[in-house]
């Protein structure tokens, strides 16, 4: 049987549990009716309690009373009337009518004792970040919308452009939830805060802009997470990057390559460094070009530009080579350090060259500061080392052309050399032709070098047999262009009555025979055939005819000839120094004259005979005149040459 104590008791929670269901929670009479129940509670009763089903607590650890002073604070927050309103993971920042404004309210586990530390962390920091996730996602719901109704971006377009903006939506979301500490925005909401951030921050319309000028929303998100929330910067340096000649296509890149601390710069530092490139030699109308290339030059100190700027000027640079260098090649200056421009210099001074030298190179060829020694140099020189190239050979080839230091070995120069091997061309004679004509080098291996040696081989009528002998001695006919040069110097040879047999013989004993202008070759031709009277064999015969100077070689020495009324075949009357010509010119003269001497004395006698005189003695015949020749024959035919003049000797 209960007792009339415990029938009162249970009528009392039963009445207790009515009024909880009607009064707030953190109101003072529910406080009141709190400890009026822990009061009248007497577990000595022996009545148990019901156990609770919700906000279940575990009563199996100790638990730790509330200190007075955590009392007097609940019990303030529940006298509270307006309190700001809380979320999962909020950092409870209170509003104005909030007890304390200046502290905020006490973290959860003040209030759950029994957990341990780490849980509690753990706990809290979760709920923080879920909070900050909530505030970004809805941070970036409405920049979106801005974009949408103020800037007329389509939905994809805003999307995408909010996903490249991460770090604008955090500071509009710091700043937004900075607002709220303001008296003119203490009673506004989130979103209201969050619009008037991103209206006074002009990023609509700089986004507009941007894009006008052909800027993805890719580059337009990095440009506007660079300026840390300094988005006025971007059209300031937009402006004076237009007053310095540079493109509006290339704006965006400039910027982006510039550096972070290139919107830190004012106005007159980068003035300062654009006078300071004009004294040195680039033009006005050279900087925007120059800055498109290297605009890591916004970022150099001034102190940094002197010196690079006086690490080339000290190798003999004026400014009119310091300037074309910096146009040529703007990375030559800004792009490197300079541990790496003095490492590449002295490895080009190891192939004899000097200062000055290196000098003249780098403002002819700058793009070699910007090749790598390990990667490029090194693998190139080793591979011409085996082709029996020498470091002279190789400095001749750098000198003449300094690109091909900077094209690529496996996929340009190697190719090349193989075509050359499988024509028949020993190592060797590969090694000499690279050293005598370094740009063959350079050259397209399908469009320039294959299709020569197919023309020459099944229009120019040159043999398997005599094509690497003609690649040999003269590799510059492979840079000859086919339709402007060769068949136009093959037609002209066809209709002088060459057959192609003929000409391909012609070009495996004279090579460069094609590359000659028709304007050159005509002249002699007719001088030839109609002055000299000379027959076409004789230049089937000897092709290089067409490499003498004919104001300077040809005729003075048909003039000679003609003087002396004797006559040389091409090769001997060409083919020789001034001195040796002079030798034959005489020793063909004395022949002359002694020929015609026992002529005469051969004639008188016959003269005698026919008169009934006296007849002259054998012995008195010259015995060079003891068989008559041909004047042909005495007057500067090949068997008339004594045989000191052969062609061995000359």
């Amino acid at each position: 049987m209960l007792s009339s104590a415990n029938i009162h008791s249970y009528s009392s929670l039963a009445s207790f549990h009515l009024f909880f269901r009607h009064q707030p929670l953190h109101s003072s009479s529910t406080l009141c009716f709190c400890s009026a129940v822990n009061d009248d509670y007497d577990p000595s009763d022996g009545l148990q309690p019901h156990p609770r089903k919700h906000n279940y607590k575990p009563t199996s650890l100790p638990q730790t009373p509330l200190s007075p002073q955590d009392k007097v604070r609940i019990l303030e927050l529940s006298l509270v009337t307006k309190r700001t309103p809380q979320f999962p993971g909020s950092i409870f920042v209170q509003s104005p009518g909030d007890a304390h404004v200046a502290s905020s309210l006490p973290p959860l586990n003040t209030l759950f004792r029994d957990k341990p530390d780490l849980a509690e962390d753990d706990v809290d920091e979760d709920m923080l970040m879920r909070a900050i996730e909530i505030r970004r996602n809805v941070t970036a719901e409405i920049f979106k919308q801005a974009l949408m109704k103020k800037g007329k971006f389509g939905i994809r377009y805003a999307t995408n452009l909010v996903t490249s903006l991460a770090d604008f939506i955090d500071y509009v979301m710091i700043e937004a939830a900075a607002m709220k500490r303001q008296p003119e925005f203490s009673d506004t909401s989130f979103n209201l805060r969050a619009k008037t951030v991103i209206q006074e921050s002009e990023v609509v319309p700089l986004i507009r802009w941007l894009k006008h000028n052909s800027q993805s929303y890719i580059r337009i998100g990095k440009l506007i997470s660079m300026t840390k929330g300094n988005l006025k910067s971007i059209r300031l340096l937009a402006d004076w990057l237009n007053r310095v000649r540079v493109k509006g296509e290339f704006l965006g890149s400039v910027m982006l390559r510039a550096g972070d601390n290139v919107f830190e710069r004012s106005q007159e530092e980068l003035d300062e460094i654009v006078e300071y490139l004009e004294s040195k030699g680039v033009r006005s109308e050279w900087m925007g070009y120059v800055i498109s290339r290297c605009p890591g030059l916004l970022c150099c100190s001034m102190e940094e530009l002197r010196t690079r700027v006086a690490f080339y000027v000290d190798m003999g640079m004026n400014d009119h080579d310091f300037g074309t260098m910096v146009f040529d090649c703007p990375k030559a200056l800004g792009f490197l350090t300079l541990e790496e421009m003095t490492k590449k210099v002295n490895y080009l001074k190891e192939f004899g060259l000097n200062n000055e030298e290196v000098g003249k190179l780098l403002a002819f060829k700058p793009e070699l500061m910007c090749c790598s020694i390990e990667e490029r140099w090194k693998p190139l020189v080793k591979y011409l080392y085996y082709l029996g190239i020498s470091r002279m050979g190789m400095r001749k080839i750098l000198v003449v052309k300094p690109m091909i230091f900077c094209i690529d070995l496996e996929s340009n120069i190697v190719q090349k050399v193989r075509f050359f091997q499988d024509l028949g061309i020993r190592d060797e004679a590969i090694g000499k032709m690279l050293v005598k004509f370094p740009p063959l080098l350079t050259y397209s291996l399908l469009k320039k070098i294959r299709p020569v040696v197919i023309f020459l081989m099944t229009r120019a009528g040159v043999t398997q047999r005599d094509i690497t002998k003609v690649i040999a001695l003269a590799p510059e006919l492979l840079g000859c262009s086919i339709s402007k040069k060769l068949e136009v110097n093959m037609k002209y040879f066809l209709s002088l009555g060459i057959s192609i047999r003929q000409l391909g013989a012609m070009i495996a004993d004279f090579p460069m025979l094609l590359r000659y202008n028709i304007d050159v070759l005509r002249p002699k031709y007719q001088y030839l055939r109609r002055t000299m009277v000379r027959p076409l064999l004789d230049v089937i015969e000897f092709p290089r005819f067409f490499s003498y100077s004919l104001e300077g070689r040809i005729i003075p020495r048909h003039k000679i000839l003609v003087e002396n009324r004797i006559n040389f075949k091409l090769h001997h009357m060409l083919a020789s120094t001034d001195e040796e010509f002079r030798r034959k010119v005489d020793a063909a003269v004395d022949r002359r004259i002694r020929f015609e001497s026992s002529v005469k004395a051969r004639a008188f006698s016959i003269s005698l005979l026919s008169t009934g005189g006296e007849v002259v003695p054998p012995d008195s015949e010259s015995p060079d005149c003891s068989v008559i020749k041909s004047e042909s024959s005495c007057s500067g035919s090949e068997e008339s040459i004594s045989p000191s003049l052969t062609e061995s000797t000359i």
